[in-house]
């Protein structure tokens, strides 16, 4: 029998006092995150020093140096030995003064912590000295007397070598842009604050600083002097306030972003009694106040200055002061929340595009004399190369870069709308930020499928080419670096539909159809769309009750088609509003009739990823930019609008398309049947016809050049099955034909 020895007793660790020096580089580490934590406080000190002007100098994000020097009232000779001791300040005495605390800075442990991560160097002169006093710090203490130096009114301290006796945190900030920008960042928060000071930040060795801010008495003119014009010409003022010292006492003034401001993240600048804080409760209410007003990827702009008795505030809650606790703080945030939304939905009637007068220039490129001087070569030498990248006169970096600009063409007056590249440059900015989408589990798997059959060979095409022109009706003439692609127009705009579906799922914008159509009507047309004999009435009574039988089926799924995908249908079956899924882009209403028998007929209702798939593929399909249903009147399609006395088209072969308007469908399209049929006046042309015709091709290749190679370049994700299935064919290389043409 073996016999287990017994464990051995383990005495519980005794507990010992840590050396002084350990302690302070603990609390030192917690006080002091970041570079960025440091100049916080520092330019917090200057602050409360009343300076007018402060100066921040940064090198490599604030590692090897910070410098913040002011124009305050100073420091004593006689209070530089214990400056930089732990708990050690001028801002209070005892712990009541808390209750009436003004001041930025109240414990002491700033400059203390400073010291015990870093070398420490302040320079400083009080009013009426002859001179400054410069002396250095390390754990606390100062290294040597201060001595007598040559300095301008104010204070300057210098750190050097941050963390250098932290080598994880050291190695955790190597990313000094980082840094730097987050040093920009708080620079500009406190310049649109204290507008009664100037505030300046640049890296060390530039010429210019990344923020340069001059006293002001417009609030509005500082913000345009940090954050631009962009930003505040988008702003509106609001204000705040309450006086029942029975729920909240508070008074807050600031500005906010209207629905015009477009930006990819929430910008969020919050000052509680002049205190730079964050409070998540109150930008958590505020963004929800923008997701319900505006279109979800409206991240706002918001600077918010909230003044509070003192003693319902509560400093001394975070190490480095970034929050603090307000007495009825849900009270305040319901009641600022409030006014926000009733401002938003004040100002949401309208958004302004801004846009740049362009003045017309000739089509032809003009030429300078300067153009035409030329440099005679040396008798012998060769032709200096062309790099082949730059033998066609398209750019990438341009949109709309095609050839076309440089032949002359008459402006074609039916096109109502301004192409001025422009305009459209400014609907692509303004344009949401398609990355967010709503919290469905099949929504995002379906985005991810997305994603994960992307091809990214296509992808660089999709990118960086250049578009030159419709080479068809179908494909386009495409230029990537020495390469020239046809690309098909119809299935690259209805695989980008898709996927715009996918990303904005909920959270379209409307178009509002300016008569509601008849559901059942439409399926009816649609149906008699295929059938080829349109003289037989046999099937009418089976195509009625398919009509009846799918209308009813929508109006079943009304709800959700109108939660998720803005597709409104009222409890009589008419159809109201379809999403819009590009900016500056409205679908060939002429195809509603189909797409609505697609909804009854195609879609997957059962399952939930299926139903939103084919959901998804159906309005692709339908805002595809398919070629219009009358022939393109170019070239051989114009015969279809030559008359005939008293016979039919030879091309139509009895086999006419039925064109559909919203507004009125029935009518038009028995005229057009009427027109097709040949029974027309005496003139050559149908012109009216003949107008409309060109009106409709003439919008979609300018929707295909400004509204989708633009939204391509965002948005689209070319799945791998584009590269085998004719969506894109390489015709030639621009360096083979360039060499062709030298031999010419």
């Amino acid at each position: 029998m073996e016999i287990e020895p017994a464990e051995e007793v383990k005495e519980p660790p005794r507990i010992h006092r840590l050396d002084e020096s350990v302690v302070n580089r603990i609390a030192a580490g917690e006080v002091i995150q970041r570079p960025v934590s440091a100049v916080k406080e520092l330019v917090e000190n200057s602050l409360d020093a009343s300076s007018t002007s402060i100066s921040v100098l940064v090198k490599d994000g604030g590692l090897k140096l910070i410098q913040v020097s002011d124009d305050g009232h100073g420091i004593r000779y006689e209070d530089l030995p214990i400056l930089c001791e732990r708990h050690t300040t001028s801002k209070l005495s005892k712990y009541e003064d808390l209750q009436s605390i003004k001041s930025m800075g109240f414990r002491g442990e700033a400059l203390a912590s400073m010291t015990y991560v870093g070398h420490v160097t302040v320079t400083t002169i009080t009013r009426g000295q002859l001179h400054g006093y410069r002396v250095s710090y390390r754990d606390g203490v100062m290294e040597n007397e201060p001595k007598a130096c040559a300095a301008v009114k104010g204070t300057q301290i210098v750190i050097e070598n941050l963390f250098y006796n932290m080598v994880a945190r050291r190695k955790t900030l190597q990313n000094s842009a980082d840094d730097y920008t987050k040093i920009v960042d708080l620079l500009s928060r406190f310049a649109i604050h204290h507008i009664d000071v100037s505030f300046s930040c640049r890296k060390h060795g530039a010429a210019r600083a990344d923020v340069h801010s001059v006293a002001t008495p417009s609030r509005l003119n500082a913000i345009r002097s940090v954050y631009g014009l962009s930003v505040a010409q988008n702003l509106i003022k609001i204000e705040a306030s309450d006086n029942d010292p029975s729920s909240s006492v508070f008074e807050m003034d600031g500005f906010i972003s209207n629905s015009n401001y477009v930006a990819k993240k929430t910008t969020m600048v919050l000052f509680i009694n002049d205190r730079l804080v964050e409070c998540t409760a109150l930008k958590r209410a505020l963004e929800v106040v923008y997701v319900a007003t505006l279109p979800k990827a409206s991240k706002p702009f918001i600077y918010m200055s909230i003044t509070l008795p003192p003693e319902h505030v509560d400093v001394n809650v975070h190490p480095t002061k970034r929050e603090v606790s307000l007495l009825n703080q849900e009270v305040i945030v319901e009641k600022i929340q409030s006014v926000v939304e009733s401002v938003l939905r004040n100002s949401n009637e309208s958004r302004t595009f801004q846009e740049q007068t362009v003045e017309a220039t000739p089509s032809v490129p003009s030429v300078t004399n300067n153009d035409l001087h030329l440099s005679p070569s040396p008798s012998g030498s060769k032709s200096q190369r062309v790099p082949v990248n730059k033998i066609v006169r398209t750019d990438s970096s341009d949109p709309a870069g095609r050839m076309h600009a440089y032949l002359y063409k008459n402006p074609q007056k039916y096109l109502g709308r301004d192409s001025s590249l422009t305009t459209v440059r400014s609907s692509v900015r303004q344009r949401r930020n398609l990355k967010e989408t709503a919290d469905l589990t099949s929504i995002q798997e379906l985005i991810n499928d997305i994603d994960r059959k992307c091809h990214s060979g296509l992808l660089d095409i999709v990118r960086q080419s250049t578009y030159i022109g419709m080479a068809d009706d179908v494909f386009a003439l495409l230029q990537h670096n020495t390469h020239l692609y046809l690309a098909n127009v119809v299935n690259l705009s209805k695989e980008l539909m898709y996927q715009q579906v996918l990303r904005r799922f909920a959270h379209f914008n409307a178009i509002q159809l300016s008569e509601p159509a008849p559901l059942q009507e439409l399926i009816m047309l649609a149906l008699k769309e295929e059938d080829s004999d349109l003289e037989s009435n046999e099937n009418d009574d089976l195509k009625k009750k398919i009509a009846e039988m799918n209308t009813q089926l929508l109006n079943q799924k009304s709800e959700m088609l109108e939660e998720y995908f803005c597709i409104f249908i009222d409890s009589d079956g008419n159809l109201s509003r379809l999403p819009i899924l590009l900016d500056q882009y409205t679908p060939d209403m002429d195809r509603v009739p189909e797409f609505v028998l697609c909804l009854g007929n195609d879609v997957e209702w059962e399952e939930e990823k299926n139903c939103f798939q084919s959901l998804a593929a159906a309005l692709g399909n339908f805002y595809a930019m398919h070629p219009p249903m009358l022939p393109n009147p170019s070239g051989k399609g114009l015969e279809f609008y030559r008359k005939r006395k008293h016979g039919k088209h030879t091309q139509d072969g009895g086999n006419s398309c039925h064109v559909v308007s919203l507004c009125v469908f029935a009518s038009k399209s028995a005229e057009r049947g009427r027109r097709r049929d040949g029974t027309a006046e005496e003139d050559e042309f149908e012109h009216e016809l003949l107008s409309e015709a060109e009106t409709a091709w003439a919008q979609r290749e300018w929707s295909i050049q400004h509204v989708l190679f633009p939204s391509m370049r965002l948005f689209l994700k070319p799945p791998n099955s584009m590269a085998s299935n004719g969506t894109f064919v390489r015709v030639a290389s621009l360096e083979k034909l360039y060499k062709i043409f030298e031999r010419c």
